[in-house]
């Protein structure tokens, strides 16, 4: 199975999530910078408060709760302990460039917490090989939205196809280090068939995925709905684990064709606007 992490600071809903199988909810405290760095794209952007981490925490039975804090700046010492007192299984840093942050990051957690990267920043893929020698990384995700808007490109799954994340998935599974890539819509949903995008994962071999907007049925919820479409992609998932090489090969390149499309697209739109 593919842990999938779904965004969430609705008590009802994430008693729902977590019921019908989803590994990790996901509660968001990071705030600062992100207005610059997305205000004009169609991206969430959460208000989630440590209020919501106590929240969660009551309510999930099955699944982990894993809280995303601000990049290090002075409050994080703070921020850090009270999403752990709160109840947070893993705690993620986003937006780090250099090793020192996350040195800095893995002292402040001490033990108590997951530690969870979220690789996004052009510099810290340049800074890969440095940053993965800190000790105490328990897992990493690789953020393509943020990277690609770092790196200058026009689609995010453009670092799938151009092989930025392949590079940095060979250097996590030489370090032994367990990673996920970005995020996937349902099934047969979205710019690109979140089956191409899953077989990509079993053949790089990520083992996690954030579950976009899609699976939220656009607010009402309903448990046979989510877990009906868990099931589609754990299904997916598992075929895609059974295919030979030489068949996730062709899904690559088959990958790579339709992001070149989309990208294309994109750009012309660029062009006219």
């Amino acid at each position: 199975m593919i842990k999938t992490f779904i965004l969430e600071n609705d008590p009802a809903k994430i008693e729902l999530y977590d019921l019908a199988g989803v590994s990790r909810i996901f509660v968001d405290l990071e705030i600062n910078g992100k207005v610059a760095r997305q205000g004009g794209m169609d991206t969430v952007i959460s208000r989630h408060t440590v209020e919501d981490v106590v929240k969660a925490r009551a309510v999930i039975k099955k699944g982990e709760l894993l809280v995303r804090v601000n990049p290090i700046f002075d409050g994080s010492k703070q921020e850090v302990d009270s999403v752990i007192d709160a109840g947070a299984d893993v705690v993620m840093l986003p937006m780090f460039t250099h090793a020192d942050e996350v040195r800095t990051f893995v002292e402040l957690v001490g033990g108590r917490a997951k530690v969870s990267l979220l690789l996004e920043t052009s510099q810290a893929f340049c800074r890969a090989d440095e940053i993965l020698e800190v000790e105490g990384i328990d897992e990493v995700h690789i953020g393509l939205n943020d990277l690609h808007l770092s790196m200058g490109l026009d689609f995010m799954f453009e670092l799938m196809a151009l092989g930025q994340v392949e590079l940095l998935a060979q250097k996590l599974n030489r370090k032994s280090i367990p990673f996920g890539v970005g995020g996937v819509a349902k099934m047969k949903e979205g710019e690109l068939d979140g089956a191409i995008i899953l077989k990509e994962h079993v053949r790089i071999g990520s083992t996690a995925v954030i579950l976009s907007r899609t699976f939220k049925a656009d607010g009402q919820v309903r448990m046979d709905e989510v877990k009906h479409n868990l099931d589609e992609l754990q299904h997916v998932y598992s075929q895609a684990q059974e295919l030979t090489t030489e068949a996730l090969v062709h899904n690559k390149a088959l990958l790579d064709k339709k992001v070149q499309q989309i990208s294309a697209k994109i750009r012309s739109k660029k062009r006219k606007a």
